[in-house]
């Protein structure tokens, strides 16, 4: 049976027809089955409707058109239900509902089971027989085995079905994304495609397949030069057996039915990387549903030879475009990288079609002031080729090819927001205090750049978290010690007479260091942060080193230890910072400045070590992100659970008070450097919760400070202790909104001013 299901998911996922991949997936059931009827409906939730989608079984005529409400018939009892429903007799059921345009009148038994994705019934798988009798527990336990499979290929069909008929619609269509960045762009897609990944190619028709045709032959004949040249490099460096699988490359590009199926579908419309996807992937399929594990290991081989061959069809593409003006960036997973390399080319705003919310792609969004929408769906890419869109990244809408009413709309909200930026830089130079005299400082997020830039400070007063590990992430070794005086000085004389906190090096988890892998089953609560530079002490004595040098005649470093997770930790780096202070004072002509040292809160056990920690550092500064990621049990780069990571839910906030709470019973200075001090809803709370500083990127600095300069402390003490007897964090961000908009500040939580 596995062999069977796995056939049947491999082929679904490869028919690009979403109707045809459903027909052909019915069949195969019932076949697998040895039963007279297999039926699939999708939900509709506009309509409140499952929709009779494929059968075989079932009269066709009614395919597309029978449709079953969510509350009627045994269909619907499923999707009520959430669960397997097993019927002797079917018609003799109280909820049997008759249609008698599918003809089903013949049969009794009915098995159905519902195909959920991420808490959301998408539709219902069933069967029937004629014969009066329950499903075995062993056929039932395969429906919902191959319904369970189904459900995420099933959800990005669905996803691209449903794009492609807003297309076509003549009124407003829109895709909706999960909001990411806020803020409104309008302009022109630009879509960056993977490089040589079958499984990255969106499939695309074209009118002249002549051409794709010899495009596809270069390619060909290019592939089997590189086959070549990698043989021969290897001769006599490699046993002659393993130099056969470049030989058996060979012959499969040479192979006449290979070659000719990639031919047969650049005749029919296929461009040449989509017939090459579509022939590959069905030679894919046939090896891995076969019981031979040797034959199966041989779907790797064909997929590496077809990624060969597409990267020569990818450098053959002479017609890539170049980026357009006020460019919307979208491609399957945006990354810093990206944005780092489009962001002076006009990037108004990135579409990502998978990824998180709390990835680092999204922070560098937030810190440029660029709305960002992920987690779109697996939506072919070049559905997005050579169109204009509005992106609104407060409510995660994407408006494809905009009618004129929603253009003028969002044009006029736009210049709204522009005129709202402009309002903001009124209080740059002001500082951050209430309207009745409660004061707090505003810090800057550096190191996100390879370069620090002292004209974008924004108002800051300092730094409160500068990413020393973004350096080392961008070299190809360890950087020495002289070349970290150098950036490091720099840094701080951005900031000459004010505080200047650098975390010592934070890698691991999702930071990577290409020369320093490290590979983990479970990289976030591994070996990562304060836990890597104790094991290897040449490396933190050397960076603290560089900062202590790079603080001679300065004096305004502070240091700071991230992922700390109990008092030896510290007790550990403390004395390994005293090294290096008496080192360095012992080289030096001139007295060395003793910095302060601080810790990060970010594992929740220090929040019950607080008393213990206190008497031993100098300040605490909460990092929002991971802390919210540890208390939650979610990874926040993890897409299918990142509805999950909030840093409004309500044991977060409660938390984070803790916190505040404790650090003024030991009279110790607290700061908080996550993406909650960023928004204006989370710097409200932080304030009235009585954090000392906060923390965040340039871009939302005079925002941030023009909330806090039009509100009362002792209103935001009111609205803090309304949302910490809240429940969930919907009703806390629900209730921050409405608030917000009754200070006349809702323009900094939603589109326009």
């Amino acid at each position: 049976m596995l062999t069977t299901l796995r056939r049947i998911v491999l082929a679904f996922g490869q028919e690009p027809e979403l109707d045809t991949a459903l027909q052909n997936m019915v069949g195969q059931v019932k076949t697998a089955m040895t039963t007279e009827c297999c039926s699939v409906y999708l939900a509709d939730y506009e309509q409140e409707h499952f929709l009779l989608m494929a059968s075989d079984g079932l009269a066709k005529a009614s395919l597309g058109r029978v449709a079953i409400g969510f509350s009627e018939g045994l269909v619907g009892l499923v999707g009520q239900r959430e669960e397997p429903i097993n019927i002797a007799n079917a018609q003799q059921h109280p909820r049997f509902k008759e249609a008698p345009e599918v003809q089903e009148e013949d049969f009794n038994a009915f098995l159905g089971t519902p195909i959920i994705h991420q808490r959301r019934v998408l539709g219902i798988l069933s069967v029937q027989q004629k014969q009066a009798r329950e499903f075995s527990e062993n056929e039932e336990a395969f429906l919902v085995t191959i319904a369970a499979q189904l459900a995420i290929a099933i959800a990005n069909a669905e996803t691209k079905g449903i794009l492609s008929r807003n297309i076509k619609q003549k009124n407003r269509q829109y895709v909706q994304g999960i909001p990411g960045s806020p803020g409104l762009a309008i302009g022109n897609f630009y879509v960056s495609y993977p490089k040589a990944q079958l499984s990255s190619v969106s499939l695309t028709k074209v009118h002249q397949p002549s051409s794709q045709t010899k495009v596809f032959q270069h390619a060909v004949i290019k592939t089997k030069r590189d086959l070549r040249q990698m043989s021969d490099r290897m001769q006599g460096a490699i046993p002659e057996d393993a130099l056969d699988i470049f030989e058996m490359y060979e012959h499969m590009l040479e192979s006449a039915s290979l070659g000719d199926e990639i031919l047969a579908k650049i005749n029919i419309g296929w461009n040449a990387e989509s017939a090459l996807k579509l022939v590959i992937e069905q030679y894919v399929v046939q090896f891995e549903s076969v019981d031979d594990l040797y034959i199966r290991e041989r779907a790797t081989d064909i997929k590496d030879l077809g990624n060969r061959v597409l990267f020569h069809l990818q450098q053959e593409d002479i017609n890539k475009p170049t980026p357009p003006e006020n460019m919307i960036l979208v491609a399957q997973e945006v990354t810093a990288s990206l944005i780092a390399e489009y962001q002076h080319k006009g990037l108004k705003a990135i579409v990502s079609l998978s990824g998180s919310t709390n990835s680092h792609a999204v922070i560098l969004a937030r810190a440029l002031g660029i709305p960002a929408i992920m987690g779109v769906g697996n939506i072919p890419l070049s559905s997005f080729q050579q169109k204009n869109a509005i992106i609104d990244g407060y409510s995660g809408e994407i408006f494809l090819s905009p009618d004129t009413a929603t253009l003028n709309e969002y044009q006029h909200l736009v210049r709204e927001e522009d005129e709202l930026q402009e309002i903001v830089k009124q209080v740059i130079d002001l500082p951050a205090i209430t309207k009745d005299g409660k004061s707090i400082e505003l810090l800057l997020n550096a190191g996100l750049g390879a370069e620090f830039d002292d004209s974008m400070k924004n108002g800051a007063i300092g730094i409160g978290l500068y990413r020393t590990e973004i350096p080392f992430m961008e070299r190809s070794c360890f950087p020495s010690e002289l070349e970290q005086i150098t950036l490091y000085k720099k840094v701080l004389n951005s900031f000459p007479r004010q505080p200047v906190v650098m975390r010592t090096l934070d890698v691991g988890g999702d930071k990577a260091l290409p020369y320093f892998p490290i590979s983990e089953d479970n990289p976030f609560l591994g070996w990562r942060g304060i836990r890597i530079t104790l094991d290897h002490p040449e490396i933190f004595l050397v960076q603290v080193r560089a900062m202590l040098r790079a603080n001679i005649g300065l004096g305004n470093l502070e240091i700071m230890l991230p992922m700390v997770s109990g008092t030896t930790e510290v007790d550990d780096a403390v004395r390994l910072i005293n090294q290096a202070y008496f080192e360095v004072s012992n080289e030096s002509d001139v007295a060395v400045a003793k910095p302060k040292v601080g810790i990060m809160l970010e594992v929740p056990s220090v929040i019950f070590q607080l008393s213990e920690l206190a008497k031993k550092v100098d300040f605490f500064s909460v990092g929002s992100n991971d802390l919210t990621q540890y208390l939650l049990a979610v990874d926040r780069n993890n897409s299918r659970v990142a509805p999950l990571f909030d840093s409004y839910h309500p044991a977060v906030l409660r938390a984070l008070n803790k916190i505040a709470e404790q650090a003024q019973v030991e009279l110790i200075e607290l700061s908080l450097c996550g993406e909650l001090a960023s928004e204006p809803g989370g710097a409200l709370l932080l304030l009235a919760m009585g954090y000392d500083k906060l923390s965040m990127n340039a871009h939302n600095i005079p925002r941030v400070k023009w909330v806090l300069r039009h509100l009362d402390y002792k209103q935001a003490q009111l609205i803090l202790s309304h949302c910490l007897m809240l429940s969930t964090a919907k009703q806390v961000h629900n209730y921050l909104n409405e608030q917000l908009e009754l200070l006349g500040l809702g323009g900094f939580v939603r589109a326009g001013k």
